[in-house]
């Protein structure tokens, strides 16, 4: 785990060892500051050598100075050495999760990524600083100090002995206790970012119910969970305090007990106390700046494990090793496949697909919600991976393809468009980075989009809010469907992507594809049998399996399934004369 996380460290390695060569001087011009205080005491006002006092009192100074110095360049090194790494943290994660399959992200939830990006990232931040300030300070601190001590007073010295193996337990023994705590509250953080994220996704669905006092009372709840698991863990982690002062005030009353016998007996001097005295506050200041980060490395230990789970990730789906960079036609064929989003599973979402499809086809899909429709089309851009048979695209096996000419060569509008914050111009230029203006303008009157974005006083320069919440349903599909044409793609698949807009736009859309585009191959899925009856093929999907394919009058004289719809449909009014 931690090995994983290092390699994050890369141009930061060099900061992180300055922090540590600084601090380590810092510990050593610390060490002679007691030792010279010895000296004060015992010779300086003994003797009352002003000139020696003042020689020693400048040395200390200049000892104390360097010092600070070394400190001061060691905390700038440790903040500029945690910061990076976290930035470098944030990047890897971030740049593994973009090569990550559906499948990888639905193991993870997309909550749970989100936190383990910002609140698990700031916890290792915070924890390796500490890390840097006390890996080389405290125990250099400790054995300097130790050593100086036992050189001072080798007797006295053995309290220190008898202490720390005692405090090491009892730390020790409060990180088994309280290390499952905190993998369980970061668990409830992922849940209440899920919280969070729904609510303000879908605030207004959220206010057309008059949900708000509802959704308060759930992020209450989730908020609530957290501070419980936290409260079970500081009352454990508390301990580290009460048990590190008896161990400081026990030890601080022995050696003042059994000190002040030497000094009476003359066995030690009262300077040498002094500097004993001294060289174990340093050393117990050590010690609770080693509790201290003991605690901060129980908290981040979980948030550690949690990032290097999503670094040490693999795709579930990889390019082969000699992998095909072209793709030959539009071409697509399914054979004897079967799908399933679990391998546990017990029953296929998809069974038993056996379908050809020529290159600058059109075909329809209708079928029931939950019928397998949009996990068929989901496994010709190999957003997953077949369980069994296989998917050909352009006569070869999609997995012989490399996945980026793949997917730059199929076009997909899925249920749930999408629009990022920028202008209309930028989102659609996703398509097409190069496109020109007016390139951009012809795809977005294919779409039938270019009517209403010339009617916004900025045009294509019109900035749209995060998911395009300031245009409507009708607007954002037409949209996207003018972001995925500016790829020229040999395959279009449009996945329920016109449900919002009317039949007449519907009508004028298909029929500029069928125009402008008719070798590209086009994959309707629809719920209307308007959207879908002029295709050359139809498919009828049925509880994850083909139930007809036909066109339209075919399936409306032989298949059931399509002849209720398009009754229901012609009945409700919904089937237009077009």
């Amino acid at each position: 785990m931690y090995k994983t996380l290092a390699k994050s460290l890369r141009q930061y390695v060099k900061p992180s060892v300055l922090t540590m060569i600084f601090l380590a001087g810092e510990v050593f011009a610390e060490m002679l500051l007691p030792f010279l205080m010895a000296k004060v005491l015992d010779q300086g006002f003994e003797q009352k050598d002003i000139h020696y006092i003042i020689q020693i009192g400048l040395m200390m100074c200049v000892i104390a100075l360097i010092s600070m110095t070394f400190g001061i360049l060691g905390g700038k090194y440790s903040s500029d050495a945690s910061a990076g790494f976290a930035a470098n943290l944030r990047e890897d994660i971030y740049k593994n999760i973009q090569t990550f399959s559906f499948e990888n992200i639905d193991r993870f939830s997309t909550p749970s990524l989100i936190t383990r990006l910002t609140t698990d990232i700031t916890n290792i931040q915070f924890a390796f600083q500490m890390v840097l300030k006390t890996v080389i300070r405290a125990p250099f601190m400790i054995v300097f100090a130790f050593l100086m001590a036992a050189y001072t007073n080798w007797r006295l010295s053995l309290i220190i002995l008898v202490v720390i193996p005692i405090l090491g337990a009892a730390l020790i023994g409060i990180v088994f206790k309280v290390h499952p705590y905190f993998v369980k509250v970061f668990r409830q953080y992922d849940h209440l970012n899920q919280t969070v994220q729904e609510v303000i996704n879908g605030v207004r669905v959220v206010k057309s119910f008059v949900r708000e006092e509802k959704e308060i009372e759930r992020f209450h709840d989730a908020s609530d969970k957290i501070k419980q698991v936290f409260m079970k863990a500081e009352k454990i982690i508390a301990l580290n305090s009460p048990v590190m002062q008896l161990a400081i005030y026990s030890s601080l009353l022995a050696v003042y007990w059994f000190g002040a016998k030497f000094v009476v007996s003359g066995a030690m001097s009262a300077g040498s106390l002094t500097s004993f005295i001294m060289y174990m506050m340093q050393i117990l200041s050590s010690l609770m700046m080693f509790s201290m980060i003991f605690v901060m490395i129980v908290i981040s230990e979980a948030s550690c494990e949690r990032v290097a789970a999503v670094l040490t990730e693999n795709s579930t789906l990889t390019n082969p090793e000699h992998a095909v960079e072209q793709l030959a036609d539009g071409s697509i064929e399914f054979k004897n496949v079967s799908f399933k989003y679990y391998p546990e599973a017990e029953e296929a979402d998809l069974a038993n697909i056996d379908l050809q499809i020529a290159s600058g086809e059109t075909i329809g899909i209708i079928g029931g919600t939950g019928s397998g429709k949009s996990s068929l089309i989901q496994l010709i851009p190999r957003l997953y991976d077949v369980t069994e048979g296989e998917v050909f695209v352009g006569g070869r096996n999609v997995k012989e393809y490399d996945l980026v000419t793949l997917r730059d060569q199929i076009a997909m509008v899925l249920q749930k468009n999408t629009l990022f914050s920028g202008t209309i111009l930028e989102n659609l230029r996703w398509g097409d980075a190069t496109a020109t203006l007016s390139e951009v303008r012809r795809m977005a009157q294919l779409a039938q989009a270019d009517q209403f974005v010339t009617t916004f006083p900025e045009q294509y320069d019109t900035v749209l809010d995060q998911g395009g919440t300031n245009v409507s349903g009708g607007q954002k599909q037409r949209l996207t469907i003018a972001r995925a044409l500016l790829k020229k793609p040999k395959i279009l698949i449009l996945d329920d992507s016109t449900s919002a807009v009317d039949t007449k736009t519907d009508a004028k859309i298909r029929q500029a594809f069928s125009e402008e585009i008719p070798n590209t191959t086009k994959i309707i899925v629809a719920q209307r049998v308007s959207s879908i009856q002029d295709a050359d093929k139809i498919i009828v999907m049925d509880e994850g399996k083909i139930n007809g394919i036909g066109t339209h009058e075919e399936l409306l004289a032989n298949n059931q399934i399509y002849r209720e719809v398009y009754e229901s449909q012609v009945k409700g009014g919904r089937i237009s004369e077009e």
